[in-house]
């Protein structure tokens, strides 16, 4: 009774892993199937027991043989299965045979888990078999009495501990993954005694030669059951190697930025033609493109790297206050002004003054800032002795200045003078390629602020290449923290995401038009006109109208969106079809047939 005591349930344990799974004896009849299985298949436990596997498992590469049987294991095949209701699934299944003592074969045990869901968890005090199986997925577990102090665990995180499996038994949670998650006021402390579920919350294991492995653990309580008492086994902790966290990929960050697309590729280049050039830049581009970004990165790799970069939003400061703020008052200059106190020119003194959202300056106060750039001098408010100073003024907007100056909103005489480098930052729906790595990043960055370790579904990755970004890199980032924060399990999938990101009629630009598989050429209103020829309208945004009829017109909603997050993928890999299936989370032949089916 000891061991049944110690030793968790087997069915219970898989579904905390998120992993279906069955067992069968050696006539390959079910005689095992847990919740999750039950789940991803649609058939009850009535329905399969005692019949053979294939009433569950209906997958045509079964019918023509068992790879458990046959070879002893299988690990991650990716087979295509029918749920009950007729619906394909795809997914990857383990699986070892068991044994008796005479080395015959009694069974077998699998487990099953869907390719759309990056289970997270662990494994079980089970069989050899079964833990050397799930060890291969990099899934670990440690049983916990009601006191959080572990009574039994997997061999592996032994192994991997450097200490035997009976060391380690009575050791307290809080001494294994720290005193912040399992201490007395820690978090999952607090949802194991609430009886609730947590996943993906991050954690680092000590090993005895200083060195950390970093875990995802997923943490549920164990219902006590008949004749087995709860101080015994009152929650598992199943784990999942993560790993380490990898700086971005060299080449594809300069000075902050994330960006591998061509178009800011190009940005980049010109950055570095200005290492030498003190004149004055004006940077382009919509809201949330990452404008000042570009500017700090014009100041780093220029001569006054080393001198102060100040920056100043004209569109946040009062037009009354605004002289003040860029050239600083005396005692007395006006009501408040009780002590002296520099502008922001003097404190970028030898540096660089960047000014954002400059088309939202007075037009009262502009003559004053063009003296300012012109004569390098300037007069505090109320003071009549003129002040010199050595700024580089890099200024941006999202307005169009030259429409501004042709309506009398703007000095021609400014514009000109801080134009005298244009850059424009192109926007996110421009530079594509670079979605997928800003989304790892901010996954990798707001995760581990919020101490968890999650993952995008090929579902939701879908859906994310598909969606314009009419707010940019910005609201890219903060859609990775909604879904983050929203999101119970280890998986972000698609209902994780903002309401205006879901397929369908529902979503904002959903039945935009997209553009023609004619490629028309390249943009020519960014730097060299570097960009992928693929436009996708944004929300408010009118649509281009297709030079061909387009290719989706005839699809419903929720059919175009997949189209168009396929043809996404496809121009991100280059259409190279074994990365575009990748990064789509299906197989080379779904994607084939996807293609095919909307005429990519």
């Amino acid at each position: 009774m000891a061991d049944s005591v110690r030793t968790p349930d087997l069915g219970q344990l898989a579904d905390l892993a998120g992993l279906g799974l069955f067992q069968v004896d050696a006539e390959r009849n079910v005689v095992a199937v847990s919740a999750e299985m039950e789940r991803i298949t649609g058939f009850t436990p009535e329905e399969v027991l005692g019949r053979s596997c294939l009433s569950l498992v209906r997958c045509p590469e079964c019918l023509r043989g068992c790879g458990v049987f046959e070879r002893g294991s299988v690990r991650n095949a990716r087979l295509t299965l029918y749920r009950k209701d007729g619906s394909e699934i795809e997914v990857l299944k383990s699986g070892r045979t068991l044994t008796d003592e005479t080395g015959a074969v009694r069974g077998a045990v699998e487990t099953i888990r869907l390719v759309d869901e990056e289970a997270g968890g662990g494994c079980a005090a089970v069989p050899p078999e079964l833990d050397a199986m799930l060890r291969g997925l990099g899934r670990m577990y440690v049983a916990a009495d009601a006191e959080l102090r572990a009574v039994s665990l997997s061999p592996g995180l032994a192994d991997l501990l450097g200490r035997s499996t009976d060391e380690l038994v009575g050791v307290p949670l809080e001494e294994l993954f720290g005193i912040e998650l399992f201490g007395p006021a820690g978090t999952l402390a607090r949802a194991v005694l609430d009886g609730e579920r947590r996943e993906g919350c991050l954690a680092e294991l000590h090993r005895p030669d200083g060195s950390r492995v970093p875990v995802s653990l997923t943490v549920g309580p164990v219902p006590a059951e008949p004749g087995c008492s709860r101080a015994e086994v009152a929650a598992v902790v199943m784990l999942r190697l993560e790993q380490p966290e990898a700086p971005d990929t060299p080449g594809h960050i300069y000075h902050g930025i994330l960006a591998r697309s061509p178009a800011m590729q190009q940005i980049f280049r010109l950055v570095e033609l200005l290492r030498g050039n003190d004149a004055a830049v004006l940077i382009g581009g919509e809201s949330g493109t990452g404008k000042e970004l570009v500017a700090r990165a014009i100041h780093e790799t220029s001569h006054r790297s080393e001198r102060p970069f100040v920056a100043v939003n004209c569109a946040a400061i009062p037009a009354q206050l605004m002289e003040s703020e860029l050239f600083g008052h005396v005692r007395g200059a006006f009501t408040g002004a009780v002590r002296d106190r520099p502008g922001r020119f003097e404190a970028a003194d030898g540096g660089t003054l960047f000014l954002d959202e400059v088309g939202d300056l007075p037009l009262e106060l502009q003559g004053k800032l063009l003296r300012a750039i012109q004569q390098r001098a300037f007069e505090r408010v109320g003071e009549n002795r003129t002040r010199t100073v050595d700024v580089r003024v890099i200024a941006a907007t999202n307005k169009d200045l030259g429409r501004a100056v042709a309506e009398g909103r703007f000095r021609d005489d400014l514009y000109y003078r801080l134009r005298v480098i244009p850059l424009t930052v192109p926007p996110l729906r421009r530079r594509r390629e670079d979605i997928s790595l800003l989304l790892q990043h901010f996954l990798a960055r707001i995760g581990q602020r919020h101490g968890r370790a999650l993952r995008l579904s090929p579902g939701a990755i879908r859906v994310l290449l598909a969606y314009d970004w009419p707010g940019n890199v910005r609201e890219l980032e903060n859609v990775m923290e909604y879904a983050i924060t929203v999101c119970e399990g280890q998986t972000i999938h698609v209902g994780d995401l903002p309401p205006e990101l879901h397929p369908g009629p529902e979503r904002p630009g959903a039945d935009l038009p997209p553009r023609s598989v004619d490629h028309p050429g390249p943009d020519r209103d960014e730097p060299g006109g570097a960009y992928p020829a693929h436009r996708f309208a944004g929300p408010g945004e009118p649509a281009a109208a297709p030079t061909t009829t387009t290719p989706f017109e005839h699809l419903s909603p929720t059919a175009a969106a997949e189209a168009r997050a396929v043809l996404a993928a496809l121009e991100e890999t280059r259409f190279r079809r074994a990365e575009a299936a990748e990064l789509l989370g299906i197989s080379r032949t779904t994607l084939w047939r996807k293609m095919r089916e909307y005429g990519l």
